[in-house]
């Protein structure tokens, strides 16, 4: 059996609320949560954590085997309407994107393996049509709750973290120590390796996706004891990219690929956010050494989506 399939089964949370549940660790933030993450915020400050949706995201395109592309924003119409006084003007736009392609949520449905995804749907239930079940828009309230900053670059006194850097769980209990703050249950947790502002310096998209620094597959384990309700990154995924010795995807194992993904979100049913921007967030709480504050990421309800984009907010 391969080592990530027994830690799932260790960790699973299939069945805890209920055979029917769609929506995980989610439901691990109720009202009781809600009222003490208002209390929370003191400053009244509101700092967004999410990128601008445009042409020049950190997705490859096709030309790298993904069909993930940056966003393309188009004006459809820009119609002047000289009968009336005041010069008066209708403007409309659209655009065409990929519901991944930037700061956005993993929906339950997204990774599966052995024929199943999280509680034991089936994956065969995800079609051209979208997911039946587990799809993003059973997150109808979009994730809210207390938030929690985990600055592990600012705990090593770096920017940003080396490439291929791996966050273990006891990197996890320093940061937590050294900034004085708790991890509750139904919390949402957010780490920050400082890869999206190296992406924004002039990081080559190649680059931004071979080496990724993120969390790794023990520590799932951490998340876990934690109860967390959510997990954030500004990185292309979370989980390290070199989370296995072969990197992500193991030549003699392909099933290896993306294992934090497979446990966390098919086991345990915790919802991952990625793509985020905790640049000025890193900064006001390393300036006030506030590192807990009101989370919400309402995400777009796409009936079937496997994932929504997101402006999220961290409210202090």
């Amino acid at each position: 059996m391969s080592t990530f399939r027994e830690l799932g089964k260790s960790l699973s949370n299939w069945g805890r609320w209920g055979n029917a549940d769609e929506i995980g660790t989610l439901n691990l933030v109720g009202p009781e949560q809600l009222r003490a993450a208002a209390q929370t915020v003191s400053s009244g400050e509101a700092v967004s954590l999410g990128l601008p949706l445009d042409a020049h995201g950190p997705q490859p395109g096709q030309h790298q085997g993904t069909e993930r592309y940056n966003p393309i924003h188009l004006v459809t119409e820009k119609g002047y309407a000289p009968e009336y006084r005041g010069d008066i003007c209708v403007a409309d736009d659209h655009i065409s994107m990929p519901l991944q392609a930037a700061t956005q949520f993993d929906a339950l449905a997204h990774i599966s393996y052995d024929g199943q995804m999280y509680n034991g749907f089936s994956n065969r239930s995800v079609t051209w049509k979208g997911a039946e079940f587990c799809g993003i828009d059973k997150v109808s309230a979009g994730v809210a709750g207390r938030g929690v900053l985990l600055d592990v670059a600012r705990h090593h006194g770096l920017e940003t973290l080396p490439p291929d850097h791996v966050i273990s769980s006891a990197e996890l209990d320093a940061v937590v120590a050294q900034q004085g703050v708790s991890v509750e249950p139904g919390d949402i947790l957010v780490i920050r390796t400082g890869w999206v502002e190296r992406f924004k310096a002039g990081l080559s998209v190649g680059e931004f996706w071979a080496a990724s620094p993120g969390l790794s597959l023990e520590s799932a384990t951490w998340l876990r004891e934690h109860d967390v309700a959510a997990v954030c990154a500004d990185n292309n995924s979370v989980e390290a990219m070199s989370s296995l010795p072969d990197g992500p995807v193991s030549p003699s194992d392909p099933e290896q690929a993306w294992v934090f993904h497979m446990v966390t979100i098919r086991d345990m049913g915790l919802t991952l956010g990625e793509l985020f921007d905790l640049e000025e967030l890193g900064a006001a709480c390393a300036r006030d050494g506030r590192y807990e504050f009101f989370f919400s990421a309402p995400n777009l309800r796409v009936a079937g989506g496997l994932g929504a984009p997101l402006n999220p907010l961290a409210l202090r």
